[in-house]
Order: C-alpha cells, then structure tokens, then sequence
C-alpha cells in the first residue's frame, strides 16, 4: 500500500510485485484492477487478501490518511 493512494483506483486495494511484473488487486473481492501476475501467484494473493480482509482494510484507512500502514504477515 502506498500513503494517500486513492486517487487512480478510487476503492481499497493493494499493489503486489512479482519478479518482473506489478499488479493492483482489490481488497474486497480480489479483482486484479491493474498490471498483470501469473494466474498462480493471483490465486495465491487472493488467498491471502480472504485471509487479512479486515486487517487490511484497517491498514488501507491508515494509508489513506497518510499513516504507514501496519505490517501484516505473508503467505510463505
């Protein structure tokens, strides 16, 4: 997540590197809004928004508002 990042994409998401490729995938239901991963490591990151949906979502208000939003622990 990136602070005060609400104006491109305009709902809560989040931004995900992999290798040599970027993508934006909505928190509330998973859709890949922007950039492209390969289908695997899509599922994998949906997987692990169902899991942190409500903590996410407190660390997209924080973001919003300019606040370094918390770590939360990754699908290893």
């Amino acid at each position: 997540m990136h602070t005060y990042d609400n104006k491109q994409h305009h709902l809560p998401h989040i931004h995900v590197c992999y290798q040599d490729t970027e993508a934006v995938i909505s928190i509330a239901d998973g859709e890949l809004l922007a950039g492209k991963l390969p289908p695997k490591k899509l599922r994998m990151v949906q997987t692990w928004i169902d899991i942190h949906t409500d903590e996410l979502m407190q660390c997209w208000n924080l973001a919003v508002n300019g606040i370094e939003p918390l770590r939360i622990i990754p699908l290893c």
